[in-house]
């Protein structure tokens, strides 16, 4: 049986190569996504409906490529893992995104329930375009 920690770093080794159906597909129906901060992005997503289309689909909109993200740093055990993250996208617009984070990662069954994101948020000011949503 594969502890947390070792969910999460299966996970991020998929996003490392841009490819994120892992890390998709170990979100709990009932996540909660939460981004601090006051950007156009900062807010808390409930559900995994809305992490994938209100987040992750908008954000992978800016790239050019695949969202690259890797997984540099795994703390913790039991049902709270943290992981510090970079990314290494780059934008259709032409900047990098080089953001890094922090996120803390809240676990039950294998599966991730919430989500704290620390990141660089005046970085997503500056280089991320968050699309309207449809009402």
């Amino acid at each position: 049986m594969s502890t947390n920690k070792q969910i999460l770093q299966e996970a991020f080794a998929g996003t490392a190569r841009g490819d994120g159906r892992a890390f998709v597909g170990m979100l709990a129906d009932e996540v909660r996504w939460h981004i601090i901060g006051t950007t156009d992005w900062s807010e808390t997503y409930e559900g995994k409906d809305s992490v994938i289309n209100d987040l992750l689909r908008p954000l992978a909109d800016n790239f050019a490529g695949s969202n690259i993200v890797e997984a540099t740093r795994f703390v913790g055990e039991g049902d709270t893992i943290a992981v510090e993250g970079r990314n290494l996208s780059v934008t259709k617009r032409g900047p990098a995104y080089p953001n890094r984070y922090c996120w803390i990662f809240r676990m039950a069954a294998g599966r991730v329930i919430e989500v704290t994101e620390y990141c660089d948020t005046a970085l997503i000011e500056r280089v991320l375009v968050r699309p309207p949503r449809e009402a």
